[in-house]
């Protein structure tokens, strides 16, 4: 509704983890980085965390899209699922063709699949997200799967990618054989004032602009806001644009980031713990 007004191709700050939008401030280059190295070094499981709304899943869309012919990816996005519903989960991802009804069918023909890889020279990477919903006796089976190896090579890379929850889990004493094999630990936390503001500029570019749409002071007022939390970011942003088109404002500054946010009546918590459909 708003893009021609302002000049844009496309919304600029919706909430699905676009890959194109992604925002690289130092610490995501850096977890990035982190991630690309425990895949290409093969060094099975690499932890990502950080709260709500930080931007993993779109980081780890973007690996995803990045990555050459020479890598299996796939990814779970709900793993709160029993062990055998689990394994189906993995091998339809995998497009393995077949459904499994029992684990001992399930690890025959997954070593299969991935020896077959190996000898492609393809890696294997298995993403879980939202890893704090796995439940203990996944999470066991899952360490499980890293044993799959080949002449001392590890035929599968696994990373974690969770809320803060998930390194209390791994903390707990029945988890400390899964603990000892995680080789990289990253957490992510939200933008500084700084990065918000390079942010909101580097989504407004994306989408087709580099005018000055917000004002330094509508800046301030929506690092405020967000807390630095890109989804809030994103969606206070949002609403400004919105409003900003219906008054006919050029530029939108500090006082119709406020009404914005007494028009969306609903607290900064609840916002940051909003499903994204």
């Amino acid at each position: 509704m708003y893009e021609q007004f302002y000049g844009l191709t496309e919304r600029p700050f919706s909430l699905l983890p676009d890959p194109d939008f992604l925002y690289l401030s130092p610490q995501h280059k850096l977890a990035r980085a982190y991630l690309e190295y425990g895949l290409t070094q093969r060094l099975g499981f690499v932890v990502l965390t950080g709260e709500i709304g930080t931007g993993k899943t779109t980081l780890i869309n973007a690996l995803i899209q990045s990555l050459g012919k020479d890598t299996l990816a796939a990814t779970v996005y709900d793993p709160s699922l029993e062990v055998l519903e689990f394994f189906n989960i993995i091998a339809s991802a995998f497009n393995m063709d077949k459904t499994f009804e029992s684990k001992g069918q399930f690890i025959i023909h997954f070593r299969q699949f991935l020896q077959k890889a190996r000898e492609r020279k393809q890696k294997v990477l298995l993403i879980i997200d939202e890893a704090q919903a796995v439940e203990a006796e996944l999470l066991e089976e899952i360490r499980l799967l890293s044993n799959l190896e080949q002449e001392h090579i590890r035929l599968l890379n696994i990373f974690f990618v969770g809320q803060n929850e998930f390194v209390d889990i791994l903390q707990e004493y029945r988890n400390r054989a899964l603990r000892q094999r995680i080789t990289i630990r990253y957490h992510i936390e939200q933008l500084t004032l700084d990065e918000t503001e390079a942010y909101i500029r580097h989504r407004l570019g994306v989408s087709g602009t580099k005018a000055p749409i917000f004002s330094s002071d509508a800046m301030d007022e929506i690092f405020a806001f967000s807390g630095g939390y890109p989804r809030l970011i994103n969606i206070i942003c949002d609403h400004a644009l919105l409003s900003g088109y219906v008054q006919e404002l050029d530029t939108i500054h500090a006082n119709t980031i406020r009404e914005c946010r007494e028009e969306l009546l609903i607290s900064r918590k609840s916002l940051k713990e909003a499903p994204i459909s």
